[in-house]
């Protein structure tokens, strides 16, 4: 493959601003098996009171793994707007890196499941969501 391909549908995108905010950075990806492993930037404007990255930003972190390996395995033809999202919080997360891997567990006709992880940069797994998707044709979606 000449090195101006894309390998996934990810490939050339531009970001979107909620992306910038986290520091979103596409690491690997495997679009057969609908997986990929996302870098995050987990900034001191993240933390809350106690002195760890708020909740909120991590779950959006997860949900920034999930889409994606579901869009690089439908080769951006779908997004996949969140129905629900459930998330557990294992371990508090500091300031500095944060890796995710976002996994596709089945797509259906018009369902998705998904799958994510979350680890610090020691490599403690921090958080892990699963969450249920509608798909829908990109084309709807952008206008």
């Amino acid at each position: 493959m000449p090195p101006h391909a894309p390998r996934h549908a990810l490939d050339g995108l531009p970001r979107p601003p909620c992306a910038e905010l986290l520091g979103w950075e596409i690491l690997d990806a495997d679009p057969a098996r609908g997986w990929v492993r996302i870098g995050f930037d987990g900034r001191p404007q993240f933390l809350n009171p106690a002195g760890f990255i708020q909740g909120g930003f991590l779950a959006a972190m997860l949900d920034d793994v999930m889409g994606p390996a579901a869009f690089i395995m439908g080769e951006g033809r779908m997004f996949t707007p969140t129905i629900d999202m459930t998330v557990s919080f294992l371990a508090p997360a500091k300031v500095g890196r944060l890796v995710g891997e976002g996994q596709v567990v089945q797509l259906g006709k018009s369902i998705g499941f998904l799958e994510g992880k979350l680890w610090d940069a020691d490599g403690a797994l921090v958080a892990r969501s699963t969450a249920t998707c509608r798909l829908v044709e990109s084309g709807k979606m952008l206008g």
